[in-house]
């Protein structure tokens, strides 16, 4: 069964009917794939995957891509998804940092770094906020220094996910302390060079930080004279912040046209849920259940608009926000509308242990106890919702900037 949506055009009309006739010759071996936990897909079916360039769909053919646009990278999935085919993707590596490197680095860097994105060699976790500099990262305080062909980099980064499975750093360090605080800013490629996720390497310390839900996604990373060649400098000292603009556009719009899939799924979840509990009978339970389904479309639609601005820019564009803004606000109403369809058990936890390596504790919360707790950071990560506003008023509205306090 297809599952391309109609409204996409020809050129992911064209993408879906390749990737069907692909998986109908060749996703046998994909049914029995379990996707990993972790960042680093591996296995008969991602080689086969790798080999015919259904990874990393956006990136250029040159690269081992297909140089797809977002609309038919989303047709593509959706034909994975309706197949019941697990596409994996490769992590920070592939969405934010691959696209970093392809417009701003060098030819030679092109050459070594994005082959070791796509054969699994690097795997990346994010070095951008930090304690005194979230949202506001033109505020960071990291230095990097120069030392012969090396930067020498002290400071501390915090909320770094995919730390425990990551094999580089990518990071916001300010090498210029004299200039303008965005243009001192440099984005590096920093070598973790560890043998396990709590062995600190090369000068760099990464300390898990334990979650409400028990489980530590994040951590706190403490760089003391950490090295990294100048070869790692992505778009020259002193421009990472132009080069860090491509990876938070990527980071709020990459996944644009198939944000809304996940939210779709735990909706349909949540009203069976609800039916069996009997509560769908409630007048008010269903107006609720109908507001979420509405802002589910919302999110899909906003996405494809978010899409359409990749197409004609080829960037997300401050747009984006209004997307991130949709989604992560909705994420934490939907969290607090599960846990009124559990009730009073939503005050119970289970006392199974979990099995997941970074969670922690004698009980473990139930799938919405989590999703609640977990909502509750959406409208943070990423950008708070309330600079995404000040992005929309002042980029996208054309509205006076907000004064300082």
């Amino acid at each position: 069964m297809s599952a391309t949506p109609p409204d996409l055009g020809p050129a992911a009309t064209e993408a879906a009917a390749s990737a069907r006739e692909w998986i109908a010759a060749h996703g046998a071996l994909g049914r029995e794939f379990v996707p990993p936990l972790g960042i680093n897909p591996q296995g008969e079916w991602v080689d086969l995957l790798r080999e015919h360039r259904w990874l990393c769909l956006n990136w250029p053919e040159r690269y081992g891509g297909r140089g797809l646009s977002g609309l038919e990278a989303a047709a593509v999935d959706a034909e994975f998804t309706g197949a019941g085919l697990f596409r994996p993707a490769l992590g920070m590596g592939e969405s934010l940092v691959g696209p970093a490197i392809i417009v701003h680095g060098t030819d030679e860097q092109k050459a070594y770094f994005l082959p070791r994105i796509l054969d699994g060699t690097d795997r990346y976790c994010q070095g951008f906020s930090e304690p005194d500099a979230g949202s506001d990262l033109a505020s960071l305080a990291t230095r990097g220094v120069i030392d012969g062909d090396e930067l020498l980099i002290t400071g501390q980064k915090v909320w770094t996910s995919w730390y425990w499975d990551a094999t580089m750093l990518f990071a916001l360090v300010r090498t210029d302390p004299a200039a303008d605080r965005h243009a001192g800013i440099s984005y590096v490629l920093v070598p973790l060079d560890r043998d396990s996720a709590f062995k600190p390497c090369n000068g760099i310390d990464l300390r898990p930080l334990r979650q409400i839900t028990g489980e530590a996604h994040f951590a706190e990373t403490f760089l003391e004279g950490a090295r990294a060649p100048l070869f790692n400098v992505i778009g020259g000292l002193g421009n990472g912040w132009k080069v860090s603009k491509t990876t938070l556009g990527n980071e709020r719009g990459g996944s644009a046209a198939t944000q809304h899939v996940r939210f779709e799924i735990a909706l349909a979840k949540l009203i069976a849920l609800a039916r069996d509990r009997g509560l769908t009978e409630d007048p008010v339970m269903r107006q609720r259940l109908a507001w979420a389904h509405t802002q589910v479309q919302l999110i899909r639609y906003g996405g494809l608009r978010t899409l359409a601005a990749l197409i004609e820019g080829g960037e997300p564009g401050p747009a984006s926000s209004v997307n991130k803004m949709l989604w992560s606000e909705y994420h934490r109403a939907f969290g607090e509308l599960a846990m009124d369809v559990l009730g009073a058990d939503a005050l119970v936890s289970s006392p199974e242990p979990s099995k997941e390596a970074s969670a922690g504790g004698p009980y473990r919360p139930s799938r919405w106890q989590s999703e609640f707790l977990g909502s509750r950071s959406s409208t943070i990560w990423g950008g708070t919702a309330e600079i995404q506003r000040n992005i929309v008023a002042e980029r996208v509205l054309g509205l006076p900037r907000e004064p300082s306090i």
